[in-house]
């Protein structure tokens, strides 16, 4: 029996047609998510997708940097932060207020974020920084995201999400781009047979189990899997940065108040301190790099 690889991103394609797949599983990953905070079960979940989600669109962009996806809505979530590296990192935060029912809401999962968007931020370590930012326009973040592929990069895409309480999970399917199908109706038999994978197959099966489950027909090429993991990019210069872009005036102001500046990183809960010499020395410079969000 085939044991499911932890934490692992496997990419596919098809040989005969011109459809290629992405299907990760995040175990540990996601398990130290949510170690550094509890979330009511229904944010956990649209965490866990966006994660997922994260982790196969950075998969399919040939880059070397980090892909953020961030929703900020109006509902009871006010922000979902997700950012994966083109190594495969992950880190992800998500703020809400007021209670959360455990039950699922009507209206789908993405009623959680009420009137909202979703930004799609690509930064290469070499390069122009892109962005594209969406309505949150449908029930589901999978639905969400296959309308972003159609309207913005013009291909046709399928997502599938899955989480629970130790585990989070995603399969998508693209249309290879300026290659024509030899039979019109392969990509609507591939997407129709994948919308058969049931939640529990997507969390469970091991990758070649759960392709020969939906393609056994088809000649699928499965290529190594890639490691996932979570890490942290906040670094003490980082937030040296943020606090410069709070300016000298309200460091000190801090500083008067309690006699050091405390930070801590919302994405894996480092506690930084700062005291006067530190302030003093930290206003000497002016090179400021992009922060990480903190709080104080």
């Amino acid at each position: 029996m085939t044991i499911r690889e932890p934490d692992t991103l496997q990419r596919f394609i098809f040989e005969h047609v011109p459809v290629r797949g992405t299907v990760v599983h995040l175990d540990n990953t996601w398990r130290t998510i949510l170690e550094r905070r509890h979330y009511p079960p229904p944010i956990r979940d649209l965490l866990g997708q966006l994660m997922a989600a994260a982790s196969l669109l950075a998969a399919t962009i040939k880059f070397d940097g980090r892909l953020t996806i961030q929703a900020k809505g109006h509902g009871p979530v006010r922000l979902l932060v997700v950012e994966c590296t083109s190594q495969q990192t992950l880190r992800a935060i998500a703020q809400w207020q007021g209670e959360i029912p455990d039950s699922p809401l009507a209206g789908g999962s993405t009623a959680l974020l009420g009137d909202s968007q979703l930004a799609i931020t690509i930064e290469p370590d070499e390069g122009v920084r892109y962005q594209s930012v969406i309505e949150v326009d449908a029930p589901t973040l999978s639905e969400v995201l296959e309308h972003y592929f159609a309207r913005s990069e013009q291909l046709a895409t399928r997502l599938w999400l899955a989480t629970d309480p130790s585990r989070a999970a995603g399969m998508l399917l693209q249309r290879l781009p300026e290659q024509s199908l030899h039979n019109v109706d392969d990509w609507d038999r591939i997407s129709h047979l994948g919308s058969t994978l049931s939640r529990e197959e997507l969390l469970d099966l091991p990758v070649p189990a759960l392709l020969h489950r939906l393609y056994h027909e088809d000649d699928i090429r499965l290529f190594e899997g890639q490691a996932v993991s979570f890490h942290c990019s906040c670094t003490r210069s980082r937030v040296k940065s943020a606090l410069r872009l709070l300016g000298l005036d309200e460091v000190r102001s801090i500083l008067a108040e309690r006699g050091q500046v405390d930070v801590d990183c919302e994405f894996c809960g480092l506690h930084y301190e700062f005291d006067r010499v530190d302030a003093e020395q930290l206003f000497a410079t002016s090179t400021v790099t992009l922060a990480s969000p903190i709080r104080h």
